[in-house]
Formats: C-alpha cells, sequence, structure tokens
C-alpha cells in the first residue's frame, strides 16, 4: 500500500497532535486529524488546554542530564526546531525563536552543578552570569539570587498560540482533513472493512483508519481502556498572569527573552508588561495560594513584581504519566501509536516526537 492510500487518524489537535499530523502529511501519507476545539478561537483566559496554555519555552540546553531518552529527546528537538521554524515561518504570523534563556541559581548546589554543566557541554552556547547581566545594568531588576545563574543563548521562547496558527494552516495547505469532533470511543475494525480501527464520534459519525496516533493527554486514559490499555496519567496545573507594572515607561532593556527564577517563569511581553507562569500544582483546580506564592517567588520578588496589577489570567492541565517517564512514545501493537503525556514540555519535544511516530509509521509501512 503507497503512503497516499495510507490512511493515518491523528486524535488530538494541541501541538503535539498537529505537529505530528503536519509531519505524516509532509511525509506523504493521507491523514487527517481530530479535534473538537477546531472550529473555535483561541483565547488566553481561564482554562485552556495545555498547548493553549503553554508559555512556549524551549529548555533544551540546560536541562541537567546528559544521558537517558528524556535528554535525547530534548537534543534531537533542539536540533530540529531551526528547520522547523523556517518551514512554519509565514509573513501572516511571524514564528522565531526568541532567545536567550537565563536560570537563576537557588541554591549553591543548583549554582555548582551549572558550573559542572557548562563544562560538560562546551559547544551548547552556555555561560555562567556575568556582571554584564546583572541587575545593574536592566531596566527592571530580577529576582534576588546570591549565586549567580547560567545563560543559554541556543533556548529561548516560541510563541504557542502563533506555532498553533502556523501549524494549522500548513495542515489545511497540505489537505489535512480537520474534525472538529471529540472521540467518544475506540473499538478494533471489522474484517468486511479491513481497516484496524474504527472511531465513534460525537457528532455522530464513525471513522474507519488503518492507523492511529493518540496524542490526547489525559484523555488518553479513557480512550484506551476499552482496548486493554491500563495507562494512567496524572492531571498537572499550570498557572500563568499577564501583569503590568505600576508607573513605569521602561522596556525591558537588558532582560533576556526567559528568565527562570525559583521555577517559575518570565517572559517580558510589552511595553510595562510580562507574563509570569509555572506548572507547580497536582489536580485539575487552580489553587489560589499557589498563584500567590508564583508572585512572591520564596520571598524573593522584586518591588515592581509586588506591586504590578494582573491584567490577564490563565491555567492550563498537563498530563504527567504514572509510574512512567514523560512522554509516552509507544507503539503499542501495530496501527496503534500513542504520543502524549508530554508533561511540561509539549511544544519543546514537539519535532523529536513527530520524527519518531513518523518513523514508527515507516516502519509499518515498510512491513518492517
Amino acid at each position: 500500500m503507497t503512503k497516499e492510500n495510507k490512511k493515518i487518524t491523528v486524535i488530538g489537535g494541541g501541538v503535539i497532535g498537529s505537529a505530528t499530523a503536519w509531519h505524516l502529511a509532509d511525509l506523504g501519507y493521507n491523514v487527517q486529524i481530530i479535534d473538537p476545539q477546531f472550529d473555535q478561537v483561541v483565547n488566553r483566559s481561564g482554562g485552556l488546554n495545555g498547548s493553549q496554555a503553554s508559555l512556549g519555552i524551549l529548555m533544551g540546553y540546560v536541562f541537567t542530564k546528559n544521558k537517558g531518552r528524556a535528554w535525547q529527546l530534548r537534543k534531537r528537538s533542539m536540533e530540529l526546531w531551526p528547520t522547523w521554524i523556517c518551514k512554519l515561518d509565514s509573513t501572516e504570523t511571524p514564528l522565531k525563536l526568541a532567545k536567550p534563556l537565563i536560570k537563576l541559581a537557588s541554591s549553591s548546589i543548583e549554582a555548582a552543578q551549572m558550573e559542572d554543566l557548562i563544562k560538560q557541554r562546551p559547544h551548547s552556547g552556555l555561560e555562567l552570569l556575568k556582571e554584564k547581566y546583572s541587575s545593574k545594568v536592566i531596566s527592571h531588576p530580577w529576582p534576588e539570587s546570591n549565586y549567580g545563574g547560567i545563560i543559554s543563548h541556543g533556548d529561548g521562547y516560541i510563541n504557542p498560540l502563533k506555532l498553533l496558527l502556523n501549524l494549522q494552516n500548513k495542515l489545511t495547505k497540505l489537505k489535512v482533513q480537520k474534525i472538529a469532533s471529540s472521540v467518544c470511543s475506540i473499538a478494533r475494525g471489522s474484517t468486511k472493512t479491513n481497516l484496524k480501527w474504527e472511531l465513534y464520534l460525537s457528532n455522530g459519525l464513525t471513522i474507519n483508519t488503518n492507523n492511529l496516533v493518540i496524542c490526547t493527554a489525559i484523555g488518553t486514559s479513557k480512550l484506551l481502556k476499552n482496548l486493554g490499555y491500563d495507562i494512567l496519567m496524572e492531571p498537572i496545573l499550570g498557572q500563568a498572569l499577564e501583569v503590568e507594572l505600576q508607573s513605569s515607561n521602561k522596556d525591558w532593556n537588558g532582560w533576556p527573552a526567559v528568565l527562570m527564577s525559583q521555577g517559575v517563569n518570565f517572559i517580558p511581553h510589552k511595553k510595562n508588561r510580562i507574563i509570569i507562569g509555572a506548572t507547580l500544582e497536582p489536580g485539575h483546580k487552580a489553587n489560589i495560594n499557589c498563584l500567590q506564592a508564583m508572585l512572591k517567588l520564596n520571598g524573593v520578588a522584586p518591588d515592581w513584581l509586588l506591586s504590578a496589577s494582573i491584567i490577564n489570567q490563565w491555567e492550563g492541565v498537563r498530563a504527567k504519566p504514572v509510574g512512567k517517564p514523560a512522554p509516552l512514545l509507544e507503539t503499542l501493537e501495530p496501527g496503534l501509536i500513542i504520543a502524549t503525556a508530554h508533561y511540561r514540555n509539549g511544544i519543546l519535544l514537539a519535532p523529536a516526537s513527530a520524527e519518531w511516530v513518523g518513523q514508527e509509521v515507516n516502519k509499518q509501512n515498510s512491513g518492517k
């Protein structure tokens, strides 16, 4: 069977599902993608899915591990992202990787780990925080840190909403069928259709397909249960704020594209405004105490942050696998692949995850 006749259905239209569908279509496969939010306008308010609520941070080179699957996925994604950005960029919605990323050390132990990391990766664009990046020359003082930090000239962030929009536009250009519906259940196909999977949608339709790629985060467990797979997910909620500084007319001169302190991320957004976010709490419901702790930064928040006004607020639930490392990239059986539960790193790992799915599909298509 040729690639054009090989029907692949992707469930989930977040960044992982959309990136995977785009990559598979770019390889020449006949792809359709299903998600109930395709016909909805993304607006950063209230509860969103993980991709929409994401800050889009690419923290690859400052990842502390030097081996294992987690590091290999990050390393490969950071290698792929420049090419992906070029292919996804458009004049209507420009896409770029804003750099650098600075991570402040919260202890002497973490500071020592940063020094070791720089020695271990001499060609990765890492350096220790120096005087020229100190709070003496920036327009808004950073959160306090007595231990210095690390600068990654290769890491940064991508605007997640622009990324999703550009991915959707690429899917349209590649004639990927987008179905705005939910998948209620999945069953193994009958011998009559000669297709492996039957999908029952909330709009009443039934879809048959050869290959199925599930990228539905928290929803993965329910879809797989009817097929005999017991894969558990833990919801982890992230909160984010856009705040406006009081009586200040300065730009964010001297600030990096991303600053990380006390597990909280800061992204300069507009004049006098900054986006602040962290994935800090289990469950589906936002906790006001976690929000307050994020703003206070364990007592090291600068005065301008403590006096800032909240302009917008949103949260999103991520999926963390129970008893297994994130993400879940597995071929459960021929024609059934899961690429999900990326936890806090969906956008970062999208290229490597999509590439892995493409390789698995190619193996099955070639009969290997």
